[in-house]
């Protein structure tokens, strides 16, 4: 694997940091491959803008920062409009269609899923957005297993909030497939 460099974008309170968090926990821990996580708060810590960083690569990680990422995900407008030049031109860029409206374009593959509107469908509500998010982007990038995730997830949560979040892992995954 070459080094791959990821920007999670969003709200505060949207839980972007703790999908880098555990999406970055799968890589390191459960793949065995070096990984790197930062994070940064807007103004407020809910309702700002909110973005969180994750290298992985199979070679030593020197610089912990991420200036033009392979991958983006956008869960808000605004972390949208703040972002999208950044991506590496011909990288991935995933947003959620009920809180983004990619308007400008990106030099990116731009996939927009209804997570959100999914995830209310399914769970009659969307408190997962953020993992129904990471299992779109591990179907799309195949950057770690699916079972990492799982692994990551269950030294997290326990009962019922698992077994949503689980859930919501697998809608992520089958929105993206269908894609």
């Amino acid at each position: 694997m070459q080094r791959h460099r990821l920007v999670f974008a969003g709200s505060g309170g949207q839980g972007v940091v703790t999908a880098a968090i555990i999406f970055a926990e799968a890589a390191a821990v459960y793949e065995d491959l070096n990984a790197v996580q930062t994070q940064s708060y807007g103004a407020a810590a809910r309702g700002g803008v909110t973005r969180a960083e994750i290298i992985i690569s199979e070679s030593q990680i020197d610089f912990p920062r991420v200036n033009q990422p392979n991958t983006m995900v956008c869960l808000a407008q605004e972390a949208y409009n703040d972002y999208y030049r950044i991506i590496r031109p011909g990288g991935l860029l995933l947003m959620d269609s009920h809180f983004v409206d990619y308007k400008q374009k990106a030099e990116a593959r731009q996939i927009s899923l209804p997570m959100y509107s999914q995830l209310s469908r399914e769970l009659e509500s969307a408190p997962a957005l953020n993992i129904c998010m990471l299992g779109a982007l591990q179907e799309l990038t195949k950057l770690v297993k699916t079972e990492s995730i799982l692994n990551s997830l269950s030294s997290r949560f326990s009962g019922e909030r698992l077994s949503m979040n689980e859930k919501a892992l697998e809608i992520g995954r089958k929105l993206a497939f269908s894609f």
